[in-house]
């Protein structure tokens, strides 16, 4: 039995009693979680929810989200999770490219899903979380739906590892969103390798504090501590101070933090009176931290390994992580690979190349995803010969070690999450004044990187930079919205014709 559901049916057995999901004062019991999943997977097969159908979710942290995936999973139904970050227009794309059948959200997102709902012929039920007065139908109140079946069992589906468990979709190097088709194997190998690599067991307690929508607030290790049988402690939104008074309170011994909520937790003013000695492994978001940072994160969490990490949506996330030992001796490198992955570095052509030696980063193993939904010519591109080509630039050293030295090409990560140029400057190509345009990432103190856009005005049109970002925030999620504006009368590109991004990067952002 493949179904990541069934693993609720054996902690039933063997912990009833344990807390399972906290938030706030809010806790779930296995017990409690198990009996909920049962009910809530019998209501979504009432509104016609079956094996294959997609479940979006647009939703914060929260236990419901977790309640969603195993109900999903259990009917061999497909859940979809939707960065709440985004915009209308983009929510809308992903729901109609999905052909999402039920749509699951609360009561900050209703009115967006109402205007975008007319568009989706695929969408049939609307699922509200939360108190208040429900919208008229087609909505269908979430805890009104677990109360219509009350007592009532689900059998977990019996489904086959390359059955699919999950959509995430991921911002690549073109124009849209691309709908990353994850497996129960991928995502069975991926808690398997999590579970073996750190040592996860039954006593670990994981702070999820980054989105759930995200492979990093799911995967890292969210599902794996579950899959073993600890618990998880949800923050709805990420807040510094509230991670360390998580930290303390419920004794949790893992967290996942992007480089931007590290620095965050790290400034929070009087840090060191909360006691973070139960952490015992912080996972990190990929990028290399500098010593003095390892420093003050091994001082802030004294009993504590900062393993920083390598993974992508397409694998599940957490494909490498730094070893202990090795954390300041392999300073910025992201380890080596998880049990039953593997690593190769390759050249143009596809050749391996030596140790030491740039060239792209290629993954296989059974955590790799088994390609883009509806999008043949992106899955062949980005899986050939059995290996997954994730367009990253890094080198392994003569010990095995991975270092990245480019991201993607093209990609901005700001504050953990990536944003594809190619979706920035489709919008800015929009507006009517603009003849070209490309985005490239700008360095920022706090976030990493943030978007910079340089524009060519058509002759005779002219737009300021206002006009610009407001055209921009009505049609993409705040952070992709280029932070600053360069209004250019030419493009710097190559004799083919491509723009040179690294001439545009190189230009200083003056006043």
């Amino acid at each position: 039995m493949h179904n990541f559901a069934s693993i609720l049916d054996y902690h039933l057995a063997q912990r009833p009693e344990v807390v399972a999901v906290v938030q706030d004062e809010r806790s779930l019991t296995v017990r409690q979680l198990h009996e909920r999943v049962n009910q809530l997977a019998a209501g979504l097969a009432e509104l016609g929810v079956g094996r294959g159908d997609v479940v979006g979710l647009l939703l914060y942290n929260q236990p419901e989200f977790l309640e969603l995936v195993y109900a999903a999973n259990q009917l061999g139904a497909v859940f979809l999770p939707l960065n709440y970050r985004l915009s209308e227009e983009e929510w809308q794309y992903i729901l109609g490219h999905a052909q999402a059948k039920v749509i699951v959200t609360e009561p900050e997102f209703v009115r967006a899903v109402e205007r975008s709902a007319g568009c989706l012929t695929d969408l049939e039920h609307r699922v509200l979380i939360g108190g208040g007065e429900l919208p008229e139908e087609p909505w269908t109140g979430y805890e009104e739906l677990l109360a219509r079946h009350k007592g009532e069992r689900v059998e977990p589906v019996d489904v086959e590892l390359d059955d699919l468990q999950r959509l995430m979709y991921t911002s690549g190097t073109t124009s849209r969103p691309k709908g990353v088709r994850i497996t129960y194997g991928n995502l069975e190998a991926k808690n398997l390798a999590h579970i073996v690599h750190f040592g996860l067991t039954a006593a670990d307690t994981t702070l999820v504090c980054g989105p759930l929508y995200h492979v990093g607030g799911l995967d890292m290790p969210a599902l794996g501590v579950l899959h073993a049988g600890g618990s998880v402690v949800l923050q709805r939104k990420f807040d510094p101070q509230g991670v360390l008074d998580a930290i303390e309170r419920h004794r949790v011994t893992n967290v996942w933090l992007a480089p931007a909520m590290v620095n965050a937790v790290l400034e929070v003013p009087d840090r060191e009176e909360y006691d973070t000695s139960s952490v015992r492994f912080i996972l990190g978001g990929g990028e290399k931290t500098p010593e003095p940072v390892l420093r003050r994160i091994m001082t802030a969490f004294p009993n504590a390994w900062f393993a920083d990490a390598y993974g992508l949506t397409e694998t599940v996330s957490g494909d490498t992580f730094l070893d202990r030992e090795h954390s300041l001796s392999k300073l910025g490198s992201v380890g080596r690979p998880v049990p039953h992955t593997r690593v190769r570095i390759v050249d143009d052509s596809g050749y391996e190349v030596p140790a030491g030696e740039l060239g792209e980063i290629t993954l296989r193993g059974p955590k790799v995803f088994a390609g883009y939904w509806r999008d043949e010519k992106a899955t062949a591109a980005a899986l050939r010969d059995g290996w997954f080509h994730t367009g990253d630039i890094g080198h392994l050293d003569e010990d095995g070690f991975l270092y990245i030295d480019d991201r993607k090409k093209d990609m901005i990560v700001s504050g953990g999450e990536n944003i594809a140029t190619p979706e920035v400057e489709r919008v800015l190509y929009e507006h009517p004044s603009v003849l070209e345009a490309a985005v490239v990432g700008l360095n920022h103190p706090r976030w990493g990187e943030v978007p910079r856009a340089f524009v060519v005005f058509r002759p005779g049109e002219d737009a300021g930079a206002e006009e610009l970002r407001e055209f921009c925030r009505a049609r993409l999620a705040k952070f992709k919205v280029p932070a600053r504006f360069d209004i250019v009368d030419e493009l710097p590109r190559t004799p083919s014709g491509k723009v040179l991004k690294r001439t545009l990067r190189d230009i200083p952002a003056e006043g």
